[in-house]
């Protein structure tokens, strides 16, 4: 296990972290938020869903995330139709204007890595790929864990 003050260090660089995601949030067209980003964000990865699964991915309330649909269906990037399974609940997938407006955030985001990132290797982008994701999924397992146990 790291020392005490390797954790307080990683603290401190994961708070850092705001602001590479507000230089993300600069970058998206002014019509669509960083909320709205992350609706198509978590529909384009994961593909269509209902709106409960849609607010679990994004760990936040129900009521935001309906905020932040509203405004992506609104804008024709994202549509609701009823499940099939269970007519009162909406299953939400992207449009072909929401895939559009996706594959441009992505090629924003991706130039905006590479231009900040210029000077690191191949390998050094890598292993920072990899360490957030083991990161994320040590968060998450710990998170998941904390809910089986206080539920």
């Amino acid at each position: 296990m790291a020392e005490r003050s390797q954790y307080e260090e990683l603290a401190r660089q994961i708070s850092a972290v705001g602001a590479v995601k507000r230089s993300l949030s600069r970058i998206l067209p002014a019509e669509c938020p960083s909320g709205s980003a992350a609706v198509l964000s978590l529909i384009g990865r994961h593909g269509e869903m209902r709106m409960g699964r849609l607010a679990e991915l994004m760990a936040v309330d129900m009521s935001v995330t309906s905020r932040h649909v509203a405004h992506v269906v609104e804008r024709g990037w994202l549509e609701r139709s009823p499940d099939p399974e269970d007519r009162r609940s909406r299953i939400l997938r992207l449009t072909p204007a929401g895939r559009d407006l996706l594959d441009d955030l992505g090629r924003r985001t991706t130039d905006m890595f590479a231009h900040y990132l210029r000077d690191w290797s191949d390998e050094e982008v890598g292993q920072l790929n990899a360490m957030l994701a083991r990161l994320r999924e040590s968060v998450g397992d710990c998170r998941a864990h904390a809910t089986r146990t206080h539920v």
